[in-house]
């Protein structure tokens, strides 16, 4: 790769813009203000998303957005004309992918009437360049869904796809020819499989299915074998793991990611007909690994990923890995990925991104040494108005250290700061990581610092942390939410009189604990889909989960039921809630049910508090989906910190 790489994205604009000094002992900075970003600016979806290479390298293919409304985007590489395929009404869009440089496959989902209520259909469909033509690629009476690809053929020419014959049967494979849609059944239903799996040659290697309280494994080696039955496993039992998707074409040999040696995930070489694990293939000291994959021929491991301070790429081939190392040369201060690659990996699409940069895509021409901007995720937001994110750790009451991150805002002393506590949804096994946040950028815009607390029981620091957090809700989990404003307290960054906590889903229920058990810390509050009562909510997933999961999610929860929900329950603790907050949910929520802030309003009211805000919004469901109400959201945050929390 030539050095003009470098000269290319600085022609770009990806030049690290000027930023806050930011450490611990943080000093002034001479920057100016940035002017206000409007609010419909940052509740924007981004404009185009999902990018994928043409196998050829020569086109592009994306989801993007044409008045409000999604459509399916091609082109070629260096053209500005684009075609589109729109999405119609109802029809949600799922995810699209190459087959051969001639066509392009893409599933969507709509609701059904479904034996007298309704339910959701995925359906796959199809877009060939040479014809001009769109199709459905289904059968009649086939079950609800219908975009389960199992492998691609690299030329295009067709496709495994397992889908029922009707809704009263198990799933068959077929192989469906691409040129005429034609399908022919290759693997016939076997109860209990629902889920088959194929290797990178086309070769149908396993199903897996439950049946009488066991989860079963079917494998085979190659497609001349029949199916063999090699584990009958309870919920639960220590040897309950398969990628049975990563298996090693022509072996029975693949990789399997557990905690079991180390108390953190890491890679190990695993036996499907034997099920036992191998030698240690990559681990890290402090980090869970988070994913791996295979080479395009399935014959050998390509890299692996994790999450320090930001996301990273462990390549096990020296190209790869002098190539990620050019990458992140060229585009310092960000991150570069190669998102999709020619089929010769002669051309390559790169995603750039930072906490203060929505994302860039590139075109990589190998051959040529030459890298060049093809699209921008977010082309109304100047990075330059964008706030930097830095990574931190402070230490909770307990000794336990608290990974985090900071943003302050631009142009503004770092003392003194008015403070917005953001914690992440979850709880368990989700972080927040470095990457651009609308939220976050929002709230540093109007002048706050911003902390996102890693807080325990969140994912990818190890097993001990991660347990940590059980039957800790509203408890040490709330703990480490204070300590790391106190530490921020400490270093003289914030007011200890000017802090609000702002969360969704379990960060909508943190801030609502917040001003609940500790209102002499926060002067305010707002929950958007947050859990208000945990003893309802509980009850709630219970219509959801296997009676198997739900038993391990309670008990997460509660510790074996040592947790008492109804003191760490904002909605029966209502009457101790005496600071403003805002409260909004999307009516179509179906992870947490409106009735959760519903019965938390009623509860305000009942116990004579007025001092709320609360709005629902039609038509959304656990996050929003129309930049419009998105807006509202924002322009609501906007005036409701203006009043209880100003930043000037």
């Amino acid at each position: 790769m030539k050095n003009q790489i470098g000269a290319l994205l600085l022609s770009a604009a990806l030049v690290a813009c000027p930023v806050n000094a930011m450490a611990e002992g943080t000093a002034a900075t001479s920057v100016a203000r940035p002017e206000r970003i409007p609010t419909l600016d940052l509740a924007q979806l981004p404009e185009i998303s999902n990018a994928k290479l043409s196998p050829d390298g020569t086109r592009l293919a994306f989801l993007a957005r044409y008045d409000g409304r999604e459509a399916i985007v091609y082109r070629g590489v260096y053209e500005q004309a684009v075609q589109r395929i729109n999405l119609p009404e109802k029809v949600d869009f799922n995810w699209l992918r190459w087959a051969g440089p001639n066509r392009l496959l893409f599933s969507v989902g709509r609701n059904i009437p479904y034996f007298g209520d309704e339910a959701r259909q995925t359906l796959l469909a199809m877009k060939d360049m040479t014809s001009g033509v769109t199709k459905i690629l289904s059968r009649e009476g086939q079950g609800l869904e219908g975009d389960d690809v199992l492998f691609v053929d690299p030329d295009g020419q067709y496709l495994l796809l397992s889908i029922q014959r009707s809704v009263y049967d198990y799933p068959s494979v077929f192989r469906v020819s691409l040129p005429d849609g034609k399908m022919t059944e290759v693997i016939r239903a076997k109860q209990p499989v629902w889920e088959w799996y194929a290797d990178n040659v086309g070769i149908v290697r396993a199903g897996v299915g439950w049946e009488s309280s066991k989860l079963k494994f079917f494998y085979r080696r190659t497609d001349a074998e029949k199916f063999a039955m090699i584990g009958a496993l309870k919920p639960g039992d220590d040897d309950a793991f398969f990628d049975i998707a990563n298996v090693v074409t022509g072996s029975d040999e693949g990789y399997v990611l557990s905690d079991e040696k180390t108390g953190r995930q890491a890679l190990y070489k695993f036996n499907y007909r034997t099920r036992e694990i191998g030698d240690l293939v990559y681990g890290n000291d402090k980090y869970d690994i988070d994913d791996y994959w295979l080479n395009t021929d399935g014959t050998a491991l390509e890299g692996v990923s994790f999450t320090d301070d930001r996301d990273r790429v462990e390549w096990f081939d020296t190209g790869s890995k002098k190539l990620q190392s050019q990458l992140d040369k060229a585009v310092p201060d960000r991150q570069a990925w190669v998102i999709s690659k020619s089929r010769d990996a002669k051309q390559m699409l790169i995603l750039a991104t930072a906490p203060d940069e929505p994302g860039l895509y590139y075109f990589l021409d190998r051959a040529k040494g030459e890298m060049s901007p093809v699209a921008a995720m977010m082309r109304g937001l100047s990075p330059e108005l964008l706030a930097e994110t830095k990574a931190v750790t402070y230490t909770a009451r307990d000794g336990t250290k608290i990974p985090a991150y900071l943003t302050l805002p631009k142009g503004r002393p770092a003392k003194g700061l008015p403070l917005i506590v953001n914690p992440h949804g979850g709880p368990y096994g989700i972080r927040d990581r470095l990457e651009y946040d609308p939220d976050v950028q929002f709230f540093a815009n109007r002048g706050y610092a911003v902390l996102q607390p890693n807080y325990r029981g969140s994912g990818g620091y190890g097993t001990e942390f991660g347990e940590a957090g059980v039957g800790q809700i509203g408890m040490k989990m709330q703990d480490d939410l204070d300590d790391g404003m106190d530490w921020l307290v400490e270093q003289g960054i914030v007011d200890k009189n000017r802090v609000c906590m702002i969360g969704a889903s379990y960060g909508g229920y943190a801030a609502l604990w917040a001003v609940a058990r500790n209102p002499e810390r926060y002067r305010c509050a707002a929950s958007f889909a947050g859990v208000a009562d945990w003893k309802s909510m509980l009850k709630y997933d219970r219509r959801y989960l296997t009676k198997a999961a739900n038993a391990r999610w309670q008990a997460r929860v509660t510790g074996t039921g040592e947790l008492d929900l109804t003191a760490v329950s904002p909605t029966p603790q209502a009457a101790r809630i005496d600071r403003p907050i805002l409260i909004g949910h999307g009516e179509d929520d179906s992870n947490v049910p409106i009735s959760q802030s519903k019965k938390l309003v009623a509860a305000l009211k009942a116990a004579g508090n007025d001092n709320f805000e609360y709005i629902a919004y039609p038509d959304e469901g656990h996050g929003f989906t129309d930049p419009a109400n998105k807006k509202d959201w924002f322009d609501r945050l906007d005036a409701f910190l203006a009043k209880h929390n100003p930043a000037e």
